[in-house]
């Protein structure tokens, strides 16, 4: 009996301590680096997620219609308060690594990119 919970100790001891010796270590000046891109990002994305209101009225009006000037004012309200929490959210917690390592919490990461047209992928090509 003794035996079998030393042996589970040890191997519990070992799975827990193994990633931690496999982890690579990155420089201070890339972490600092890092935190520094994500505050500035989330700093970015507070004060311009205003932004997002004419953006995703543009953007609706172009992919739906005339409808676009309904349901684009809304996505864009809704979008300018996201954006505004996510970047309020990256400045106060720059110093936390996630998610994934200081990636950005929102695609496109900033309102000033995505303007592209969408490539409308469900239109089958025929070849003669």
């Amino acid at each position: 009996m003794k035996k079998v919970l030393l042996i589970s100790t040890l191997l519990t001891a070992l799975v827990m301590t193994a990633p931690l010796a496999a982890r690579a270590e990155q420089p201070p000046e890339m972490i600092v680096e890092k935190m520094a891109l994500k505050f500035s990002r989330g700093v970015a994305n507070t004060f311009t997620s205003i932004v997002e209101l004419p953006k995703q009225t543009v953007l609706t009006v172009r992919d739906t219609g005339p409808t676009g000037y309904l349901i684009g004012p809304l996505k864009g309200l809704g979008m300018t308060l996201y954006r505004g929490f996510i970047g309020v959210t990256e400045a106060v917690f720059f110093m936390v690594p996630q998610p994934g390592y200081y990636d950005p919490m929102i695609d496109p990461k900033y309102v000033w990119e995505g303007w592209d047209v969408k490539q409308d992928t469900t239109k089958v090509v025929e070849e003669k």
